[in-house]
């Protein structure tokens, strides 16, 4: 299976079968993004919440079925869970809510964040469980810092780390940090010179890793 990195906090998952799921699609020009347009066609998307730079489902060629919410969801053959949390610390009444999603590909099991404002909660990491790839915002501002995605990758405990909704020179003027504070001092780091990486199940790493793709928009 393959997994590529739009930017932000949207990615492509392609299955062995080409099954293919779309997280958080954004919208150009919003909030200071200046990733392009996304092109690829999918089957699935899965929306975190109701913010222009993740709600962008309308434009996703496919006629995908998109996912939103808290419970559980089939589409292609696929069980994805939604599990409500926050996109702030102060119970939603800032930012609003935000909903985790847990499925699974080619036996490797996803979680991708979203927004998430604040460290789990014991009741979400237990729901959450063993993870193999988690996806999760790392810039602060609308969502946890460095410090703040340490922990939860303490709480999670997967196998592999991509970062998210940091800065790059995609979105130059978003009003968030970059990935070094969050890659500072970690020496289990591998910098991907590609947008996108091809995983297999009994291939994973046995202990965290943290991938850093390149933005392909």
């Amino acid at each position: 299976m393959k997994v590529k990195w739009f930017g932000h906090a949207s990615f492509l998952i392609t299955s062995d079968k080409g099954t293919k799921i779309i997280t958080d699609p954004y919208t150009p020009g919003v909030y200071g993004l200046e990733y392009k347009q996304i092109g690829e066609s999918a089957d699935v998307v899965t929306m975190s919440h109701d913010h222009a730079d993740h709600n962008n489902v309308s434009v996703i060629p496919g006629k995908p079925q998109i996912l939103k919410g808290a419970g559980k969801h089939q589409a292609k053959g696929i069980e994805f869970r939604g599990i409500a949390s926050c996109h702030d610390d102060c119970g939603g009444k800032e930012r609003g809510d935000d909903t985790i999603f847990i499925f699974t590909v080619d036996d490797i099991k996803f979680c991708h964040l979203g927004d998430l404002g604040r460290s789990l909660t014991d009741k979400e990491a237990s729901e959450i469980g063993g993870v193999d790839v988690l996806m999760i915002p790392i810039g602060g501002s609308f969502t946890i810092d460095a410090a703040g995605a340490d922990k939860v990758i303490a709480q999670i405990k997967p196998r592999i780390v991509f970062p998210m909704h940091y800065q790059t020179d995609g979105c130059p003027n978003f009003p968030v940090a970059n990935a070094d504070p969050f890659l500072k001092g970690k020496k289990n780091v591998k910098k991907i010179d590609d947008s996108k990486i091809e995983m297999r199940s009994n291939q994973l790493p046995k202990d965290t890793q943290i991938y850093v793709l390149k933005h392909e928009l």
